[in-house]
């Protein structure tokens, strides 16, 4: 067996292989062979391995005027691993990149491409070093890393190649030396280069990438650092800012030549300044999404303002930087803390400059991180109010990100100031198609988003506009889909012509109703029975074409149905006794009781007992049911308890339904004005009482003696005698009121 000590020597043997073109990007792909032979003391092999390996040569200087026969013998000079005779070959694979065709993403691509999801590793030109890392020299670069400046750059990118492979990660973590000389040179020297500090934190970085070096990371408080790094770099790029904004406008008012050339001058090292920062800023906010894995580690970040420098980093323009930065948000976007201060720094306005964006990858992130925070809605509204709704609509075409534009919309259209602005897009007639091409399975976000949309006047009427109400109804019937039912329904409670459009199919609905197979959709076509409120439809004959007054009797007993269906009776029982001869029919076959004996059931659903007495109420106005509900039930006493209602919709429909009754019935007119006299002074009295207790120490307020006995301890309320005389015409006692 060998023995480590007995290896002497390292031969290397490296062999060339074929070239070819890269399947994606102006680059050829040159694969070799490396073979490494350990020698023993004698000179004689002990070990030998191979090693298949490739190396990219990027040419993205290419373009149609390139000289390819100069460029091929630049590639062949500089890259050892290609033999000179093959230059005739290079030559012809140029050639054949020049000429391909650029396969990048378009704008708005109607086919779906792949996307990732996870932001892509750091690409480092840093690390584009001539040398070649060796995992057995390990030691040898971390003397470097006790040396000047440039001898630290050197080591540190030497092990950050070894980093980048994850078999090395597991021996550089257990050599503990490395690792603290690393973190000891990041902490003292990341300020004296850009070069260096990138290098040592892409190092942790790759670490970061396990959670199992996590806890070696925190240890040596890399996080902590990678934060002050970030402020700092981010406090350096506005001074750099101001100082070139400085420059451009001395340039503008200098006539010389020489104020123009200093600030091309000095844009040219800013540019080279931001490209080799957005690279540091890259890794750090890696390593740190990394280490934001622990809800611990994350909250530290936060309260060290991660949220605010990432959210300030949006202003850069490098794509891969910003698919991270926006990841990262969108990590933190599900607290409501961090959500609240995204929404302090104004990050809708910085998101919707990236809506749309050439790279498909970082429009699907924003979109994601919109998503989340579009369930807020005063970012809603900063949505709407900075123009993203047309943007949004544009983007419905596009497969990569419809089920998230679709999510936001149908947020958006969740307030309904917002609804009608969808008319002033092409969001209907999209959604529509979309809607029609669907299968049997239509997507849940377009079902939501439509039938919120069907809920607006001015949307229904585009949707209903031709055969759009035919095509929807043909639809909902073929697959039974009670969703698309629900968005009918919708487009059903609007009055004018589009009401008027749902005559042709109420055998139809009324077929659904009474089917009992299925319970969701049939709920739906009730629905849309009870919205048609049509002065000119014939109720008489629908109840008796269906025999619907036995069904309409047994599903108001108590427990027949559920309640959701009871509801859907009862406002349809309200809509169709608006026809006095359907009233009448129905108050003969004994509904009005059943009514009473659900309203002293359902006393706590508010929904339920306003529809009750807004059958009352259409009851009161024909002259064949006025006597059975005054006369024959208890239905004015109830009114008189749901007078005065918590609910002010029941107040409303219980006052205009007691004017009726009082109107037409001196003895129950009587009764309401006492009633309404009692409620109205109740009120006064409590007041005065309370004022009473207040003000006791006044003695010209309330003197002790003086009172009659009789107005101190008796209960004026049961006098109105003393109030009211015959003086008084029927119409002031009605509304209980004095003048």
């Amino acid at each position: 067996m060998m023995q480590a000590e007995d290896a002497r020597y390292l031969k290397r043997k490296v062999k060339g292989g074929n070239i070819d073109v890269h399947p994606t990007e102006k680059a050829l792909v040159v694969n070799y062979e490396l073979e490494a032979t350990i020698l023993g003391e004698l000179g004689d092999p002990m070990l030998r391995e191979w090693k298949e390996c490739q190396k990219i040569i990027r040419v993205k200087s290419l373009n149609e005027n390139s000289d390819l026969a100069s460029l091929a013998k630049d590639i062949i000079d500089k890259c050892k691993l290609i033999h000179p005779t093959k230059l005739p070959e290079v030559e012809q694979l140029l050639y054949y990149l020049q000429n391909r065709k650029e396969t990048g993403p378009v704008s708005v691509a109607s086919e779906k491409t792949e996307l990732h999801e996870k932001p892509e590793l750091p690409s480092y030109d840093g690390t584009e070093i001539d040398e070649v890392a060796n995992i057995n020299d390990v030691d040898d670069y971390m003397e470097l890393l006790y040396e000047d400046v440039p001898e630290k750059v050197r080591g540190s990118a030497l092990l950050l190649q070894l980093a980048r492979n994850p078999d090395n990660l597991e021996e550089l973590f257990q050599n503990e030396t490395v690792v603290g000389a690393l973190a000891r040179v990041l902490r003292e020297d990341w300020k004296k280069s850009t070069e260096l500090a990138t290098n040592i934190v892409y190092i942790f970085f790759c670490f970061s990438s396990f959670t199992q070096f996590h806890g070696v990371i925190v240890h040596f408080k890399i996080g902590a650092l990678c934060m002050n790094i970030v402020e700092h770099e981010l406090k350096k790029y506005d001074m750099w800012n101001e100082e070139l904004q400085k420059k451009k406008k001395a340039a503008g008012s200098d006539k010389d030549r020489k104020g123009k050339e200093e600030y091309e001058k000095s844009h040219q090292k800013y540019e080279g300044l931001v490209k080799k920062q957005e690279q540091l800023l890259r890794v750090a906010y890696y390593l740190l999404l990394n280490l934001a894995e622990d809800l611990k580690v994350e909250m530290k970040m936060r309260n060290k303002s991660i949220v605010a420098f990432l959210v300030k980093t949006l202003d850069r323009d490098n794509h891969e930087l910003l698919i991270l930065v926006v990841s990262f948000l969108k990590k933190l976007s599900i607290f409501i803390e961090n959500k609240t201060e995204m929404a302090e720094l104004n990050i809708i306005e910085k998101l919707t400059k990236l809506v749309p964006c050439d790279h498909e990858d970082l429009l699907n992130i924003t979109l994601r991180l919109l998503m989340n925070l579009s369930f807020d809605a005063e970012l809603r509204s900063k949505m709407f109010k900075f123009g993203l709704l047309p943007k949004l609509v544009g983007l419905l075409p596009n497969e990569n990100h419809r089920m998230y534009v679709l999510g936001i919309l149908y947020h958006i259209s969740m307030d309904d100031k917002s609804k009608s602005m969808f008319t002033y897009t092409d969001c209907i007639p999209m959604v529509m198609k979309m809607l029609f091409e669907s299968g049997e399975n239509v997507e849940m976000e377009l079902m939501a988003l439509c039938v919120n949309l069907a809920s607006n006047k001015r949307v229904a009427a585009m949707i209903c506009e031709g055969q759009g109400l035919k095509m929807l109804m043909k639809r909902a019937f073929k697959y039974r889909h009670p969703l698309l039912m629900k968005m009918i329904r919708n487009l059903s409670q609007h009055d004018g012509p589009t009401k008027n459009l749902f005559v042709d199919y109420i055998s139809d609905l009324a077929q659904a109703v009474l089917n009992e197979e299925d319970e969701d959709f049939g709920l739906e076509c009730l629905g849309i029975l009870g919205n048609l409120t049509i002065p000119d439809l014939d109720y008489e004959l629908i109840l008796k074409e269906y025999n619907l007054i036995p069904w309409i009797k047994s599903r108001l007993e108590p427990g027949a149905c559920e309640d959701d269906w009871v509801l859907e009776v009862i406002i349809l029982v309200g809509t169709v006794c608006n026809d006095d001869a359907c009233a009448k029919m129905l108050a003969e076959a004994n509904i009005i009781q059943s009514l009473i004996e659900l309203l002293n059931a359902k006393q706590e659903d508010d929904e339920m007992v306003c529809q009750i007495v807004y059958v009352f109420y259409q009851m009161i106005f024909h002259e064949s049911t006025r006597e059975v509900i005054i006369k024959d039930t208890q239905a004015p006493a109830y009114l008189i308890d749901l007078m005065h209602d918590k609910n002010s919709e029941i107040r409303k429909v219980c006052d205009n339904t007691l004017d009726m009754i009082a109107e037409f019935d001196e003895e129950w007119a009587k009764k309401i004005q006492l009633e309404k006299f009692r409620w109205h002074n109740s009120q006064w009295l409590e007041m005065v009482e309370t004022r009473q207790v207040t003000e006791m120490g006044d003695p010209y307020m309330y003197p002790e003696e003086g009172y009659d006995p009789y107005l101190q301890d008796a209960d004026i309320l049961d006098r109105p005698d003393l109030f009211y005389d015959d003086m008084y015409e029927n119409a002031y006692i009605m509304d209980g009121h004095l003048t």
